[in-house]
């Protein structure tokens, strides 16, 4: 094979694959109405600190006292942890409150990005392009 046909092999191979893992990453306004915002006081009942996003759950009253437990989406870990949030700032049992966060769009508890209150009264932001910052 000549050089010119394994250089254009090479980078048709590149173009493909990197096609692929940008097909791969989503956009929020996909599954969340990011028109649209919800807040929330509620208890935590677990957190996902991982890649690609982190996860924490929350216990949510309603005015009847019925509980949902919603999942709130927010960005990387490293994204949180530039933003101010430690793995260590959120435990199970705290009561937060989220504000200004995108519910989802098919109608599931499930909400996107937004500010977290912190249980000592520290605001957070959840790093997610569909919340205002």
């Amino acid at each position: 094979m000549t050089r010119n046909l394994l250089a254009g092999l090479a980078l048709t191979l590149g173009v493909l694959c990197g096609g692929a893992s940008l097909l791969a990453h989503h956009s929020a306004a996909a599954a969340y109405d990011t028109d649209k915002k919800v807040t929330f006081k509620g208890t935590v009942t677990r957190l996902e600190w991982k890649n690609p996003h982190v996860f924490y759950f929350i216990d949510v009253a309603d005015s009847s006292g019925a509980v949902t437990n919603w999942a709130i989406e927010g960005s990387t870990p490293n994204q949180l942890y530039r933003a101010g949030w430690r793995k260590s700032d959120l435990n199970v049992g705290d009561t937060v409150t989220v504000t200004g966060s995108s519910p989802a769009r098919n109608g599931t508890p499930k909400a996107y990005g937004g500010t977290l209150t912190l249980a000592d009264g520290r605001r957070v932001f959840g790093g997610s392009a569909a919340s205002d910052r």
